[in-house]
C-alpha cells in the first residue's frame, strides 16, 4: 500500500493564518519605514544644498519648504539637532512611531538618523 503524501487541511490553515499575519504585520510596518527613509533622504538633501555659513535657522527653514511638499508628521523643523563636526554640518534625528497592530496591541519603533 502506497503512503499518502501532503499537507493535512489543519495545517493547510494554520500555515495560511501564519502567512496572513506576517502580512499584516508587513502591510503595517512599511509605511512607516517609507517615512523614515524619504526623511532620511530629505535630511541628505538640505546639508547637501546648504552652504557652508549656512546657519541652523536657515538649515531648518530648507527642511520646511521640504516637509510642506512631503508632509512629514513625525519630526519637525524644531525636532532637528543641527551641530558642526569637523568643519562640516550634521543634521541629525530621532523619533518614536507607534504602530496599532490589533486592538491594544502596538509595536514601538525607535528611528534615528543622521545626515553623516
Amino acid at each position: 500500500m502506497k503512503r499518502q503524501a501532503g499537507l493535512a487541511l489543519g495545517t493547510l490553515i494554520i500555515w495560511c493564518v501564519v502567512i496572513a499575519l506576517v502580512a499584516l504585520v508587513g502591510m503595517k510596518l512599511v509605511p512607516a519605514f517609507i517615512e523614515y527613509q524619504s526623511l532620511l533622504k530629505t535630511v541628505k538633501t538640505v546639508v547637501s544644498e546648504a552652504p557652508v555659513e549656512a546657519t541652523v535657522a536657515d538649515i531648518r527653514k530648507a527642511f520646511s519648504k521640504y516637509d510642506q511638499i512631503n508632509d512629514f508628521p513625525s519630526v519637525d523643523a524644531q525636532d532637528l539637532e543641527i551641530t558642526k563636526e569637523a568643519g562640516q554640518l550634521v543634521v541629525s534625528f530621532s523619533y518614536e512611531k507607534r504602530v496599532p497592530l490589533v486592538a491594544n496591541i502596538s509595536l514601538v519603533i525607535d528611528f534615528r538618523g543622521s545626515s553623516n
